[in-house]
């Protein structure tokens, strides 16, 4: 008797709606898809050069996520922010990733300390924005800087965990981008980020916890002081 396959392959359709997720999700969180704005199905179509069907199932995913929202009778729009939200997700951030840092450097090894090192090197070498005088985002940088971040509770042995910790580093990301540029003259994270280094290098789980609990803070500060003008 032939086997059955145990999963089947992507149709197109799910390969179309799988692509403008992604699209939608990322002009979500770059906030290039503002908080609050209503996403018209005719401007989505135009826009993504999809139909209705895709962009539904893509909506209801991102709504699953939370980073939409339906309303009855309205239609979606991009979840709003808030400071109870931004104080709410930080403090989740906090209690998640310094039980997965914990583990991680519970059960650290050579292969780990090395991926580590490589990561905040690469981190280190490239520059938070594309000018140096004036503010220009720079992609490289925001993907290395969410790999290292990766990498140190990538040893923690759960990856319901880090998936969890990946959806709180989405969701914390838009808020990041509201107070972007004024936290890039003042506020020097490539110190945090070795300080981090050095605490998790040496073993000191009690200091490397506090260390990333205070830089996840320190964020948080910055944009609830823009939230606040």
């Amino acid at each position: 008797m032939n086997e059955q396959p145990l999963a089947k392959a992507l149709t197109p359709s799910a390969t179309l709606a799988s692509s403008i997720y992604e699209r939608l999700k990322a002009d979500i969180l770059s906030t290039v898809l503002e908080p609050g704005r209503k996403l018209q199905l005719r401007f989505l179509i135009e826009h993504y050069g999809a139909g209705q069907t895709p962009l539904r199932e893509a909506l209801n995913r991102l709504a699953s996520e939370e980073l939409v929202e339906g309303k009855d009778q309205r239609g979606f729009f991009v979840r709003t922010i808030s400071r109870e939200e931004l104080q709410e997700l930080t403090k989740t951030r906090c209690w998640v990733e310094t039980l997965a840092l914990r583990e991680s450097m519970a059960h650290r090894d050579q292969a780990w300390e090395e991926h580590l090192l490589l990561t905040h090197h690469r981190l280190s070498r490239t520059p938070r924005s594309r000018k140096p005088e004036t503010f220009e985002d720079n992609p490289e940088w925001e993907r290395l800087h969410r790999q290292f971040h990766h990498v140190l509770i990538s040893q923690c042995g759960s990856r319901p965990l880090i998936a969890f910790c990946e959806q709180l580093a989405d969701r914390l990301y838009r808020y990041r981008q509201i107070s972007i540029r004024k936290a890039f003259r003042t506020r020097h994270v490539s110190d945090e980020h070795e300080a981090i280094l050095k605490a998790v290098l040496s073993g000191d789980i009690e200091l490397s916890v506090g260390l990333l609990e205070q830089h996840y803070r320190r964020t948080a500060e910055v944009v609830i002081e823009d939230l606040g003008h």
